[in-house]
């Protein structure tokens, strides 16, 4: 662009003019000198030097600083003396001045579509003394445009959208370019539009940009996307013009020239007979090439057998019709269905109405499958009335079931046990007949609710149950009796006549009218000369006085039986003794004594007597815990302590330290030097094996070690039977001592077989002389199974 960017001819013909014209202005700013001695005089100041508005074009690219123009003040003589500064926008950087000369030039490239105009300032000064000659002057540089932008669309690429059978000259989208020159100057911003992709289509509007249909009837489902490119041309799209391009995507919008279509005209569904309802039998679907609301469908059953056995609805996405059981199925009954579907468009556009009817019809057959059902009762449920004296074998009713399937196969009855665990009653298994085995009891259970169970007999797992509910009735079987306590007081000085007692009866029976109980005397007491009986007539009677003048020396205790009787047939009664006491009262009637009290005990203790007891067991307990045994030697610390092992208890484990002291077995000899001291072992639980080990053990004698421990043995054994404060059982104790040279190796039985047979210890007698003591003290079968220790020789 800098070789089109140049000063015009004429503003090189008008700089001579120009200068001739500031060689003629009038010199001298100060005007004239004044004369000596003269007054002084006010004069008009004149400007001394002169400027135009300066133009140039803009995007200059030559190589010298671009010339705007001169300033010349006619003071200036041409002999150095005055210089030219200048100020403003762009001054020293974008403009310069000859500080001589007064010429100005552009030493940058100048924008118009970046700055117009720059406002500057000039003045001339005294070299010598940089005093202003002439006030400041301002001047403008104005920016001459050329082409140098191209059209522009700010806003692309462009996204559109038209219905589909628009007609031709429908408004697509409005598109506007952009042009950054002036305006004002020329034809560099005027703008003409063409499309240059996207014909026969689409047409744009030269003038205004408008995109339009140029073509009728564009199908979406046959084309739904298209780009168009559009041009914008300065210069008034004249040869040299500069141009820009945008692209502009349209969308067919979707309307409703379709009617759906079934791509069936029969469909084939199947469903079990044993589906509930609302279980979905199939779908189907009315194709549509329209999409959104335009494709969404309804659908409804408008003919067929099966209208009132399915129904049909549409899926969530409104496209789809979802068939479901209404009713329940039999394939016995019926096999199969015929339903004549209408499928329909909810969203109907009058445009288009005449490409209709926009809807479809389609047939669909349902089969329904036959499937092994359990046996079905003639009732859902039963209830029945029994008497509770009916007889035991008594028919109670005839529960019947049938197998609805085809084969009608052989049902067979039971009771479910968890509905009748007290076995009151029997079903028949091949008749169904329900039958009572006990006898009833309204009183103890009024209602019995059975299931009963019918099970085909081809097919076990077809099972279905009914529920049998049996009301007892209620028989006149209980007599009635007298409530609350049967004993009551007469005081002293009683008159006659007097009320003593009122008595109540109850009944368990429960008669349709109410209860009724009728009171008297019993006939040995009806002539009764102390006390009689006044029946109320609402099942309450009350006890009189028949004279006065009792006392506790004559008689402290009389006895009154009374007859009760109900109202219901069979009558029911019963008699009871009421026990009446002559007591001492205050004139109020209140009791202060009767015979029966002078020997009760006081209803609660003191404290200090409370306190006595509880001293008095602590103490008990404390003796109870001194006088167990304590072992025998205490031997030194470097000696073994073994646990005692319990069976069938929790010990205390490793931290039983109460332990045998194993000393006693290092040293038997020890074992007599302290007869007095105790045992401190666990509580034994097996029984003493003392009582089954021969006495002439005990008495014989043996040599040298085995006749010590074995003496030793029973000693203890039968020091722990003769203890009264050690239970008779024995304890289990493991001896850390093993002699040399044992034949048998350990004879432990900690981690011997865990049956729990007797053992055998015959094989004691074939050891040898060193376990014979072992075999005779457990030559006893019975010994064997109550005890197990650990000797060694």
């Amino acid at each position: 662009m800098g070789d089109r960017l140049h000063f015009p001819a004429v503003a090189s013909a008008l700089l001579p003019v120009a200068l001739c014209i500031l060689a003629l202005l009038p010199h001298g700013l100060l005007g004239k000198p004044e004369s000596a001695g003269s007054s002084a005089l006010l004069q008009r100041v004149k400007r001394g030097w002169v400027w135009n508005q300066f133009f140039v074009l803009e995007e200059y690219t030559g190589l010298e600083p671009l010339y705007i123009g001169k300033l010349h003040s006619d003071m200036d003589k041409g002999d150095g003396s005055i210089k030219y500064i200048l100020t403003g926008e762009g001054a020293g950087t974008t403009f310069t001045i000859d500080d001589s000369t007064g010429d100005i030039h552009a030493i940058q490239r100048l924008d118009r579509e970046v700055k117009a105009q720059y406002a500057l300032r000039a003045q001339a000064l005294n070299r010598l003394t940089d005093r202003p000659l002439e006030p400041e002057s301002e001047f403008i540089v104005k920016i001459q445009d050329i082409n140098d932008n191209e059209p522009r669309f700010l806003d692309g690429p462009y996204q559109a959208s038209v219905p589909e059978m628009s007609n031709i000259g429908t408004a697509v989208i409005q598109l506007t370019a952009t042009d950054a020159d002036d305006p004002t100057y020329g034809n560099s911003a005027r703008v003409v539009y063409s499309i240059l992709e996207g014909q026969p289509y689409f047409s744009v509007d030269a003038k205004t940009g408008m995109v339009r249909v140029s073509l009728a009837d564009m199908d979406r489902e046959t084309r739904e996307n298209y780009t168009v490119v559009i041009q914008a041309k300065d210069m008034g799209g004249q040869l040299g013009g500069l141009a820009g391009t945008t692209t502009v995507n349209i969308r067919l919008g979707d309307v409703n020239d379709n009617p759906p279509m079934f791509d069936q005209r029969l469909y084939q569904m199947s469903i079990p007979e044993s589906a509930p309802v609302g279980s979905v039998v199939g779908r189907i679907w009315a194709k549509d090439r329209d999409i959104g609301v335009n494709a969404e469908m309804k659908y409804s059953i408008i003919d067929g057998d099966g209208r009132d056995t399915f129904e049909i609805s549409t899926d969530p996405t409104n496209l789809f019709g979802i068939i479901t059981v209404k009713r329940p199925l039999n394939f016995e009954s019926k096999p199969s269905y015929t339903l004549k579907v209408e499928g329909a468009n909810t969203k109907l556009d009058p445009a288009f109405r005449h490409r209709g009817p926009f809807k479809d019809v389609t047939i669909v057959h349902v089969s329904v499958e036959d499937v092994d059902e359990p046996p079905l009762f003639d009732s859902v449920a039963y209830f029945i009335e029994l008497s509770e004296d009916a007889e035991i074998g008594t028919v109670v009713k005839t529960v019947s079931a049938r197998d609805p399937d085809a084969a009608n196969n052989t049902v067979r009855y039971s009771i479910e046990r968890s509905s009748d665990p007290d076995k009151f009653f029997y079903i028949e298994i091949t008749s169904g007949s329900l039958m009572t085995v006990r006898s009833l009891d309204r009183e103890e259970i009024g209602w019995h609710n059975i299931t009963v169970l019918a099970m085909e007999m081809n097919n076990p797992t077809q099972i279905s149950s009914v529920s049998v509910a049996v009301r007892v009735l209620d028989v006149n079987d209980n007599p009635p009796s007298l409530t609350h306590y049967l004993e009551g007081y007469v005081c002293e000085n009683a008159k006659a006549g007097q009320l003593i007692q009122t008595v109540t009866a109850v009944d368990p029976d429960e008669p349709l009218g109410g209860q009724h109980f009728y009171y008297s005397l019993a006939p040995e007491a009806a002539n009764n000369p102390n006390f009689t009986l006044r029946d109320n007539q609402d099942n309450t009677a009350w006890i009189l006085t028949r004279r006065g003048g009792w006392a506790q020396q004559d008689q402290t205790v009389f006895y009154l039986p009374i007859f009760v009787s109900d109202g219901e047939q069979p009558v029911q009664t019963s008699t009871s003794t009421l026990t009446i006491r002559v007591c001492s009262c205050d004139h109020e009637g209140n009791v202060l004594s009767c015979n029966a009290e002078a020997y009760s005990l006081p209803a609660s203790l003191s404290r200090g007597a409370l306190i006595a007891i509880l001293a008095l067991m602590i103490l008990l307990m404390l003796s109870l815990r001194t006088h167990r045994k304590k072992p025998y030697l205490c031997d030194e610390e470097e000696n073994v302590h073994e646990n005692i092992v319990r069976y069938d208890d929790e010990g205390g484990g490793e931290e039983d330290t109460e332990a045998f002291d194993i000393a006693a077995m290092w040293n038997p000899r020890e074992a007599h030097h302290h007869p007095g001291k105790m045992r401190q072992d666990m509580v034994p639980e097996i029984e003493s094996l003392s009582r089954y080990v021969p006495q002439v053990c005990v008495m014989g004698g043996g040599s040298g070690g085995d006749s010590n421990v074995h003496g030793y043995v029973l000693a203890k054994l039968l020091d722990a039977d003769m203890d009264p404060c050690a239970p008779p059982y024995d304890s289990l104790q493991t001896y850390a001592y093993e002699g040399e040279g044992s034949v048998a190796e350990s004879l432990s039985s900690l981690q011997s077989g865990t049956s729990n047979t007797d053992h055998e210890y015959d094989y004691l007698n074939d050891w040898g002389p060193r376990f014979k003591k072992l075999a005779e003290m457990y030559g006893v079968p019975d010994v064997l199974a109550s005890t197990s220790m650990t000797v060694s020789t």
